[in-house]
């Protein structure tokens, strides 16, 4: 998609904000971040952009990451509703080539170019180069995604483990997941493991201690809990660690994944000294028979502010 004279868009497109730079002749500009409430659809978010950074040169391709299933180049976002149609946009802005991919597929391709900065050790022993390795991230939701090194054609493998069936561990999730089963029938994954999940698990711990708690953004009740002022905060934040221990833990051992674990998205880097004290890693390790073999895998979070346009700028050298 790339050549030496050319200028492609890159998007991260969340259910919070959609992200965007453009690529001129190899060299990626500045990444610009905009609000996806403030747009109705995407083809508007995408003008606003495009209104204040083109300068005559045409854009030859897009590769845009979106958080949702994507099939036949077409998605529509989990937790927004948009709409991302490859040939629709080929069309209204006149690109040549339109590649929509899963948010975490960038990610995973981001993951062999990570370095020491870019990451927060979590626990584990030494990563193996050639083995599978996993990225999972809570944020507005919650993806999940596995990066195969092969040697001749490396792989990444999206999945909707965001969706699969939230695990519980003891008898306060148990009680937890019942409540939330009560609100929503099947209860995810996600319900727990992102911003509103967090919410989620903060307002089932109330309601099954009745207890009248105050209306809070996850924002809040992570402050909350950091400040120690609020005790349900505290305890949802605490669950909300040891809960994304057991799914990682998980993705380890489904995956094979002695390449290590990986924790994006918007919600551990904020907390991840608090992450490394909590119960994340005892969580991650404590499956039977296999906990040694869980044990020696090492987990990260990742603190590089948009490690998505790492892997979009390998996905768009790659040949469509």
């Amino acid at each position: 998609m790339v050549d030496s004279a050319s200028r492609v868009l890159l998007g991260d497109i969340g259910g919070t904000n959609a992200r965007f730079a453009l690529v001129t002749d190899g060299h990626m500009g500045p990444i610009e971040a905009l609000r996806v409430a403030d747009y109705p659809d995407f083809e508007g978010v995408l003008a606003a952009f495009l209104s204040r950074h083109l300068d005559g040169l045409p854009i030859s391709g897009a590769v845009l990451a979106v958080a949702g299933a994507v099939e036949a180049n077409r998605s529509m976002l989990t937790n927004s509703g948009w709409i991302i149609d490859a040939g629709r946009l080929e069309k209204a802005f006149n690109f040549q080539d339109v590649r929509v991919v899963n948010d975490f597929k960038a990610l995973a391709w981001s993951l062999p170019f990570l370095t020491p900065p870019d990451l927060f050790a979590i626990g584990g022993g030494e990563r193996a180069a050639a083995a599978p390795a996993v990225v999972l991230g809570p944020g507005t939701g919650l993806g999940l995604a596995c990066f195969m090194p092969r040697s001749r054609d490396p792989l990444a493998v999206t999945t909707e483990a965001g969706h699969a069936t939230l695990p519980g561990a003891n008898a306060r999730e148990d009680a937890v997941i019942a409540h939330l089963r009560e609100r929503f029938g099947h209860v995810s994954v996600e319900r727990a493991l992102c911003g509103p999940g967090l919410v989620n698990l903060y307002q089932s711990l109330a309601a099954i201690d009745h207890l009248v708690v105050p209306p809070r953004k996850p924002s809040e009740i992570t402050e909350a809990a950091l400040r120690g002022s609020c005790p349900t905060s505290r305890e949802a934040v605490d669950m909300f660690c040891a809960m994304l221990g057991t799914v990682a833990g998980n993705a380890a051992l489904t995956f094979d994944a002695r390449g290590g674990v990986y924790i994006g998205g918007g919600i551990a880097p904020r907390i991840r000294e608090y992450l490394a004290r909590s119960q994340f890693r005892a969580r991650f390790e404590a499956k039977g028979r296999f906990q040694a073999y869980v044990a020696a895998i090492p987990s990260w979070v990742i603190i590089h502010p948009d490690p998505a346009f790492i892997g979009l700028q390998r996905l768009a050298r790659q040949a469509v």
